[in-house]
C-alpha cells in the first residue's frame, strides 16, 4: 500500500520517474527547494511499498502582492477581476505513469484542499495545459471548474486553463464561475 507523506530534500533526487510524462512540467532543483523551504507542509509525495516515489504535489498559500481593491475582500464587491485573494495553489501535481488510476492525484489534492480550508483560503487553483484533456477531466471530477483561459501562458505558446475549487469560506461560490473557457486573459494579467 502506498503512503502519502511530507516531501523531503532527498526525494528531489528520486522524482525523475514521475516526470516522464511530456505534459508534466519539470523544474530546476532550486524551484523545488524554494517550495520545501516556504511551504514544507504543502509539498507531499506518494511513496510506494517498494520505496519508489509514485507521485508528488507542490503547493502554496498566497494572495496577490498588492492589497485588495476593497477591504475586507469579498468576491461580490471586488472590482478587479484579476485580484487573487488568499488561496491555495497547486503548482505541480504529477503521478508516475505506472501508478496512475490508483487515486493518488485525488489524495494529494485533497490534502492541499484541507490545508487551504484550515488556513481560511477562498479557493484552491491550478493551471493545466489546454490540450491536457485527461487532467482537466480528473480535476472536474474533483470539483474544479475553469475560471479563465490564459492565452500563451506556457513557454511553447500553449494556453493554460485556470481551474478553481471553492473552499468552505466561499459559501456563495463567488470565486468560481461557469463558462470560464470563454474568458481570456494574457499571462501578464495573471499574477
Amino acid at each position: 500500500m502506498s503512503t502519502v507523506r511530507q516531501m523531503t530534500t532527498d526525494d528531489l533526487f528520486h522524482l525523475s520517474s514521475t516526470n516522464l510524462d511530456p505534459l508534466t512540467e519539470t523544474y530546476n532543483i532550486g524551484f523545488y527547494m524554494e517550495y520545501l523551504t516556504k511551504w514544507p507542509d504543502l509539498c507531499q509525495v506518494v511513496e510506494g511499498i517498494d520505496g519508489q516515489i509514485e507521485g508528488y504535489i507542490l503547493g502554496k498559500l498566497e494572495s496577490s502582492p498588492y492589497p485588495p481593491p476593497t477591504t475586507p475582500y469579498h468576491p461580490s464587491t471586488n472590482p478587479d477581476p484579476n485580484y487573487l485573494p488568499w488561496h491555495g495553489h497547486i503548482t505541480a501535481l504529477t503521478v508516475s505513469p505506472r501508478a496512475r488510476r490508483l487515486g493518488h492525484a485525488t489524495r494529494l489534492s485533497t490534502s492541499l484542499e484541507r490545508a487551504s480550508d484550515a488556513n481560511d483560503a477562498w479557493f484552491v487553483d491550478l493551471f493545466v495545459r489546454a490540450e491536457n484533456t485527461v487532467a482537466q477531466e480528473l480535476y472536474r471530477k474533483m470539483g474544479y471548474s475553469v475560471y479563465r483561459r490564459v492565452v500563451g501562458y506556457y513557454g511553447d505558446g500553449e494556453d493554460a486553463l485556470d481551474m478553481r475549487r471553492p473552499c468552505s469560506r466561499d459559501v456563495g461560490r463567488g470565486t468560481v464561475r461557469e463558462g470560464g473557457e470563454k474568458i481570456c486573459v494574457r499571462p501578464e494579467d495573471v499574477w
